[in-house]
């Protein structure tokens, strides 16, 4: 048989939360290069998009 600790569950959610705050901190630190990191990728997807629907569009040679 096992044995846990009573306090066991106090200890997780101490390093849970410390966890929360530390990535909480790193994205309000870093939001800017993260919004800027997601519209290039979303710019990257729509020019890859158009560029598909002009290529079926071009009658084939």
């Amino acid at each position: 048989m096992g044995y846990i600790d009573p306090n066991t569950g106090g200890m997780l959610f101490q390093v849970l939360a410390a966890g929360l705050t530390a990535l909480s901190g790193f994205v309000l630190v870093f939001s800017r290069q993260i919004r800027t990191a997601f519209a290039r990728f979303k710019r990257f997807l729509r020019e890859r998009s158009q560029r598909e629907e002009t290529e079926e569009q071009r009658p084939a040679q």
